[in-house]
């Protein structure tokens, strides 16, 4: 039985829909993995996605940018819709979503090529041509993921050689150097150290005054963090969806206050 305790506070608020989930299913070959899911994403906040593993986290985002379509025998229902279209529409521009809806990974993903070249890549793809026009936003964009200090004398040196915290602020400066309008994190710290984690949390904090943001964790205490709105998967279902403070601090359904409290997962 699905638990919004949302909506009587979006009653009070004025939030801006971003994206608009209805009535979505998905389901690889025969195994359904998400099941029945609806819910608003808002414009500018970060909403968490928690719950523990198996339960439809990555694949549910995975499909604001039509990650899984490469997935053999994978199938889709119901509708996501962004800024009044729904992307899973077959004749929807796949490059062109991309662009608008970014991603970064759980594991640091950068590309055997210099710092410059990494985050200058997408912009050649979208067919930026003018050198002084890619450098600037390039040193913009380490800028805005809080990197630039670090590597400003560095740009024609391999990406892998940085730390896996740098690493995973170099893919978003990559992601942010297209200007996405949303922002996709699966898990994007369970791979650093503590001082890296503490590093993207405040970027993802920061970065949330231009982009939508949507993250899937693990981490209870980084949902509390950092998010505006959480939502509790369990078993392809959504349980429970609202803001974060409510979730964590008063849980409409027993099933969200076991999993926050580690009864399970």
């Amino acid at each position: 039985m699905l638990t919004l305790n949302i909506k009587e506070e979006l009653n009070k608020t004025e939030e801006k829909t971003k994206i608009k989930v209805k009535d979505l299913n998905f389901y690889y070959g025969p195994k359904q993995t998400l099941k029945n899911i609806s819910m608003d994403i808002y414009e500018k906040k970060v909403t968490a996605i928690i719950g523990p593993s198996g339960c439809g986290k990555s694949t549910f985002i995975r499909l604001f940018n039509r990650m899984d379509e490469f997935v053999l025998e994978s199938k889709s229902e119901g509708e996501i819709i962004i800024d009044g279209k729904n992307i899973l529409e077959k004749d929807t521009d796949l490059i062109d979503l991309r662009r608008r809806v970014g991603m970064v990974f759980q594991k640091p993903n950068p590309f055997p090529k210099t710092i410059m070249e990494n985050i200058a890549y997408g912009l050649k793809v979208n067919g930026w041509k003018d050198n002084f026009q890619i450098e600037t936003r390039v040193i913009d964009s380490l800028k805005k993921s809080a990197l630039w200090e670090e590597v400003k004398y560095r740009l024609k040196e391999n990406a892998y050689g940085l730390s896996g915290g740098q690493q995973q602020r170099l893919c978003i400066a990559r992601c942010i150097a297209v200007r996405p309008e949303i922002i996709l994190f699966d898990e994007p710290c369970a791979s650093l150290d503590p001082i890296s984690t503490a590093k993207i949390e405040e970027l993802i904090m920061d970065l949330k005054k231009d982009y939508t943001i949507v993250i899937v964790t693990h981490n209870m205490q980084q949902a509390a963090r950092i998010s505006d709105y959480t939502a509790f998967f369990l078993m392809g279902e959504m349980i429970e969806y609202g803001l974060t403070k409510n979730i964590f601090e008063n849980p409409k359904d027993k099933r969200t206050e076991d999993y926050i409290t580690g009864r399970f997962g």
